[in-house]
C-alpha cells in the first residue's frame, strides 16, 4: 500500500507544478477529443435527423448498421483507420498516420455511431403532434428543423455528451493511429498505459485522477440534461 500512497502524493506534486509532461497528454486529449465531437456532430446530427424523420428504402438497414457499430471495440476502428492512412494505404501520402490529425478521424468515426444512433432515437420518439402544429406555422423547411431540433435539444446534447465521454476514455484508437508519441500525439489513456507498464506510478495516478475528473464532469453534464429533459 505504501507505493500506492507515496503514487498519490507524486502525483498531486505533478499537477500543482504543471508537469510538462503531463500537461501536454492532457491538452492533447482536450484538443482531440474537442475537434472530434464538433466533427461528429457536424455530421452525425444531419444523418441521424434523415434516419429518425424519413423513411426510404433501405432505412431499416442503415440504422441496424449505425446501431451494431455502437458496440465496435476502438481497436478495430484503429486498426481499419490505419490501414487507410498508413503509408501503405489509399490515404498514406496526406501523412496522418501517427499525428494528431490522424486521431481525430479515428475519434470521429468512434463517436459517429453514437451520435447518429441517438439522435435518430430522439427524432424517432418525437410526438408527431408536434411536426402538425409546426406545419401548420406555415413554417419554411430549414425554420422547421430548427424548431425540431430546439424541442429536442436537450436529447440531442444528451446524444453528444454520451459520445464525447466515449472519445475521451478511449485507448485503442489513439495508441494504434497517434503512436503515443511524447509531447505530440500522446493522451491521457496511453499515458497512463505507457507510465503504468514502466513502474511510474506517479503520473499514471496524476492522469488517472485528470481522466476521473474528465469523465465525472462529462455524466454530471449528462444528468443535468435529463433531468432538464424531464422538467419540459
Amino acid at each position: 500500500m505504501e507505493f500506492i500512497y507515496e503514487g498519490l502524493i507524486e502525483a498531486f506534486w505533478l499537477l500543482f507544478n504543471m508537469d510538462e509532461e503531463t500537461i501536454s497528454a492532457i491538452s492533447v486529449t482536450i484538443k482531440t477529443s474537442t475537434i472530434s465531437i464538433l466533427l461528429s456532430i457536424i455530421i452525425g446530427f444531419p444523418l441521424g435527423f434523415v434516419l429518425g424523420f424519413f423513411d426510404f428504402p433501405f432505412r431499416r438497414t442503415l440504422r441496424l448498421i449505425s446501431d451494431t457499430l455502437l458496440a465496435t471495440p476502438t481497436v478495430v476502428i484503429g486498426l481499419v483507420v490505419y490501414a487507410f492512412i498508413s503509408y501503405r494505404g489509399p490515404l498514406g501520402e496526406y501523412g496522418l498516420l501517427f499525428t494528431m490529425e490522424g486521431i481525430i478521424i479515428g475519434q470521429t468515426i468512434l463517436a459517429l455511431p453514437i451520435v447518429i444512433s441517438l439522435s435518430a432515437a430522439a427524432i424517432e420518439g418525437m410526438d408527431r403532434k408536434l411536426f402538425f402544429t409546426l406545419s401548420s406555422y406555415g413554417l419554411t423547411k430549414t425554420q422547421m428543423v430548427l424548431n425540431v431540433v430546439w424541442e429536442l435539444r436537450h436529447s440531442l446534447l444528451a446524444a453528444a455528451v454520451t459520445a464525447y465521454g466515449r472519445i475521451i476514455a478511449e485507448v485503442g484508437v489513439a495508441m494504434m493511429i497517434g503512436g503515443n508519441i511524447k509531447y505530440h500525439t500522446r493522451t491521457i489513456t496511453t499515458a497512463i498505459s505507457l507510465e503504468t507498464s514502466k513502474g511510474m506510478f506517479s503520473m499514471g495516478i496524476a492522469l488517472g485522477i485528470v481522466l476521473i475528473g474528465l469523465a465525472f464532469l462529462v455524466n454530471l453534464s449528462l444528468n443535468s440534461l435529463r433531468k432538464n429533459a424531464r422538467q419540459f
